[in-house]
């Protein structure tokens, strides 16, 4: 169906750019990008995650580097190792997975981080320098989607832009990224009057609310471009069984032979959030080099 918009596949499009400019970077600067990645604790998801951020990092031909912490370690320890990671001329992007255990302050954790190394783009200052559409490290999910975006429509200029969710990681970044592209944008959240009406005047839809199939075919035009970041595991009787799946904020089925493009779930904005990470810690590489930033949008 030519109406899905195959993340998986652009990903990995994505990946073989990030390591052409790795291979150029190594050969012109003798400089191999390196990305530092954080663990406090033992949350599966999040091992999950960083074990296929470091295997990814390596096969674009850059250096990973892992630090597992105990659930235990108190504040101070991990502030010390991004001190030093801040430090370290062949760290160029520093990641601690969220979430962290809960005695932590996840902000002062982000805000230690070296702005110029915060490949998650989550820092109060590339937060600011985003939001007044100045240079910045963007964070991952919103700009795999805008990539996503821009590969399916080309031009988005002039299109109406609805985005349910109003997150600091997804949400109000992604507004400031489709008001740079000139779209007229909308946040739409869970005290929005008449939901249903905004969206189904959208050209674009960004669903980003963490509520399993919410967003039905009543709510999209047809014609219109759906990017679903939402993943959310539910569990469903099929033949008088049990299964579980996951599923996206989108009712996938219903946009069949509805929609111009649709992120499937999974298999669609999921791999690009690690592929964009990849491409963050190569223009941060650059950056510190002083050369022009990488081409990746």
């Amino acid at each position: 169906m030519n109406e899905i918009i195959d993340g998986k596949k652009f990903s990995q499009t994505l990946r073989n750019k990030v390591k052409r400019y790795v291979d150029i970077i190594k050969e012109r600067q003798g400089v191999t990008p390196g990305l530092a990645v954080i663990l406090v604790g033992e949350d599966p998801a999040s091992q999950v995650y960083v074990r296929n951020k470091g295997k990814q990092t390596l096969e674009a031909g850059m250096n990973s580097y892992e630090y597992k912490l105990d659930a235990s370690t108190s504040s101070n320890v991990l502030l010390d190792l991004i001190e030093k990671l801040n430090n370290n001329v062949n760290v160029h992007g520093i990641l601690c997975q969220l979430p962290l255990p809960n005695h932590l302050n996840e902000k002062e954790v982000i805000n230690s981080i070296d702005p110029k190394k915060d490949v998650d783009g989550f820092h109060i200052s590339n937060v600011g320098l985003l939001n007044t559409g100045q240079k910045s490290m963007i964070p991952c999910t919103p700009l795999g989607c805008l990539l996503l975006l821009k590969d399916r429509l080309g031009n988005l200029s002039g299109k109406n832009a609805v985005i349910v969710g109003r997150s600091n990681i997804v949400g109000k970044p992604m507004a400031n990224l489709l008001l740079q592209e000139n779209c007229t944008v909308t946040i739409a959240h869970s005290r929005t009057e008449n939901i249903e009406t905004i969206c189904a005047q959208a050209d674009i839809i960004i669903a980003a609310v963490g509520r399993p199939e919410m967003i039905k075919k009543e709510w999209v035009k047809p014609g219109a471009t759906v990017i679903d970041v939402g993943i959310n595991r539910v569990t469903k009787n099929i033949d008088g069984n049990e299964k579980t799946s996951l599923v996206g904020d989108v009712c996938f089925t219903d946009m069949v032979g509805l929609v111009a493009g649709v992120t499937p779930v999974p298999g669609g904005v999921g791999p690009m959030t690690i592929a964009c990470l990849l491409a963050n810690t190569v223009t941060a590489c650059y950056r510190s080099q002083d050369l022009s930033d990488p081409e990746f949008t």
